[in-house]
Parts: C-alpha cells; sequence; structure tokens
C-alpha cells in the first residue's frame, strides 16, 4: 500500500482527494495545512488520519511514499525542497514554482535525488484533451497553419476559487492559473515554443493580477500561436483551444469538449474517445512500483514555466 500525504487543503488540494481515497492501492496517511480547522475538519472526514500545521513535522513523524504539494506556488519551491530532501516520491500543483530559477531548482533536485517527480497537469489525462492529440497526429487538420488559445472569465477569480492569491499579480492570474496547462499541452502536442511579443493590461491596483493579454508566440518551425485572454467582461466563461490547418479545424472547449470539421464542412461536436482517458493517480502508482507510466514530470514543469514567465514577465 502506497501512503500519500497531501502538503495544501484548499480547493485545489481538496479536490483530488476523492482521487487517493478512490484508490484501491494508496491510503491517505497524513495531512498538512497552515489552517488547523481545516486541517481538523478534513482529518475527520477521512477517518481521523495523522494531521499538522507543520509540513516539516510531518515530513519527520508521518510514514510516507508520496506527497502531494497543493499548496499556492509561492511556497512551491520551500516545501518541495524539503519533500526532495526526504527522498519522497512528488507530486506538484501547476505552476512548477514561482519563477523560472525556482523551477530550475526543483527539477534540478528532483532529477539528482532519483525520486518520481509529477506535474498535475490533469488535461493530460482526460479523455477530450488526450482525443484532441489524437486527432492531430493522425492528420485531421492537415498541414498545421495556426494554434488560437482565447481565455474569456466574466469573473477572476472565478466563484468558486475566491482567494487573495489566485487573484493578486504576485503569485496567480488566469495566464498563470489556466494558461499553464495549454502552454503544456502546446509544447507536448506541437513541441518547443518562442514567445515573440506581448501586451498585458493589468487594473489599477498594483497587486491585482491582469485583466487581459493579447500574445503571439510560434512553434520551432515559424507556426503562430496566439492567445487572446481578458477577464471581468459580459458574458459566460470560455477556453477555447484551436488548430487550425491545411484540411480542417479542431478545438478543444471549456477543457473537454471537442468541435471541428473539415474545409467546406460545418464545425460539429466531436464526440472524445473514453478510451484514451486514464488517471493521473494510476500512472502514479504505476510509476511508484517501478513500471511503465504516464507521468508529466518537473522538466515538463519547468519547460511550461519558462513560456509563463516570459508571457507574465
Amino acid at each position: 500500500m502506497i501512503r500519500a500525504a497531501i502538503i495544501g487543503l484548499g480547493a485545489i488540494g481538496q479536490r483530488l482527494i476523492t482521487n487517493f481515497t478512490d484508490h484501491p492501492d494508496i491510503m491517505i496517511s497524513a495531512i498538512c495545512d497552515r489552517n488547523a480547522e481545516v486541517t481538523r475538519e478534513t482529518s475527520e472526514r477521512l477517518g481521523n488520519v495523522s494531521s499538522f500545521t507543520d509540513h516539516k513535522k510531518m515530513l519527520e513523524e508521518a510514514e510516507i511514499d508520496l506527497v502531494y504539494a497543493a499548496v499556492p506556488p509561492k511556497f512551491h519551491h520551500q516545501i518541495v525542497t524539503d519533500v526532495i530532501a526526504k527522498g519522497k516520491h512528488v507530486l506538484c500543483e501547476k505552476p512548477l514554482a514561482n519563477s523560472l530559477a525556482e523551477a530550475e531548482s526543483l527539477y534540478i533536485q528532483a532529477k539528482e535525488k532519483g525520486i518520481i517527480h509529477a506535474m498535475n497537469f490533469p488535461l493530460n489525462y482526460s479523455a477530450g484533451s488526450k482525443t484532441f492529440a489524437s486527432l492531430i497526429k493522425e492528420g485531421y487538420v492537415g498541414k498545421l497553419r495556426r494554434i488560437e488559445l482565447k481565455m474569456h472569465f466574466p469573473e477572476w477569480p472565478r466563484p468558486w476559487q475566491q482567494n487573495d492569491w489566485v487573484a493578486s499579480r504576485e503569485q496567480g492570474g488566469f495566464v498563470l492559473e489556466v494558461g499553464v496547462h495549454y502552454i503544456q499541452q502546446i509544447q507536448r502536442i506541437f513541441g518547443p515554443v518562442h514567445v515573440l511579443n506581448k501586451s498585458v493590461q493589468y487594473p489599477e491596483d498594483p497587486a491585482a493580477s491582469e485583466i487581459g493579454i493579447l500574445a503571439q508566440m510560434e512553434l520551432h518551425d515559424g507556426t503562430p500561436i496566439f492567445i487572446d485572454g481578458m477577464s471581468q467582461i459580459a458574458g459566460t466563461e470560455e477556453i477555447r483551444f484551436t488548430a487550425y490547418g491545411t484540411e480542417g479545424t479542431l478545438a478543444l472547449l471549456n477543457w473537454s469538449a471537442l468541435e471541428g470539421g473539415k474545409h467546406g464542412e460545418p464545425i460539429q461536436r466531436i464526440d472524445a474517445d473514453s478510451s484514451l482517458a486514464n488517471s493521473i493517480i494510476d500512472e502514479l502508482v504505476k510509476a511508484l512500483r517501478g513500471e511503465e507510466a504516464e507521468i508529466i514530470d518537473f522538466e515538463a514543469g519547468y519547460q511550461a514555466q519558462d513560456v509563463l514567465e516570459k508571457l507574465r514577465g
């Protein structure tokens, strides 16, 4: 049985708890959060597992094989460094860190320690995004002409994620919180990305995150990539990741839905291939057993952070 610990019990950390508890080969052996009340309530819900408000104490006292770090980005480097030093395998929330230098540091440390190091980029395991990638590989759009990413949010932070850090310029904003998922997808499906130019809009509050971005990037072969992001606007939330090619168009909508069409045809819904979906928890279990596994590691996290910082910087 793999013993997992969770550091960070906010909205994101709580979301993955069920995935851990539902897996037959994993048990949650410890949890940690600076908020003692949240830690106590979560511990009770999980059957009174060991709970801590200090991650260093947890790493010293609890029996742990794998740590899931679900804290805000500016704490990633400190906490994950401590986890790596103890030789524990680690699953880290995105982005990998709060700066490119910190991301590089974590990647080097994890690689040198020889542990399993994984990023929580769930698009890599979902049916919609995996079908998107499969269709691209099969040549659905023909020769790629353009990639577009549209991120429009009526409200940021989103209603379910109202907290100070997600709203902050230092470690929040939709480019960091949402855009990094699609940066990583572009890199994985299409290859390296180069940022050409960007224009970022900020509100009057100097501590608040961006409210708009227009950016132009390109793939190694010169294929253009355009980003259009806005928040605090009328309408409904829309995240649209689109590939245009010589033979057709393919889009991933709002994380999971697919639509596309060939030239001369209307754009229509495309059913995702559910057989392509897998679970990051299943893949982590395989990796910890020494089996072949689909893991998005800290190297991929570092590469995504490189583009992210150029867009935000």
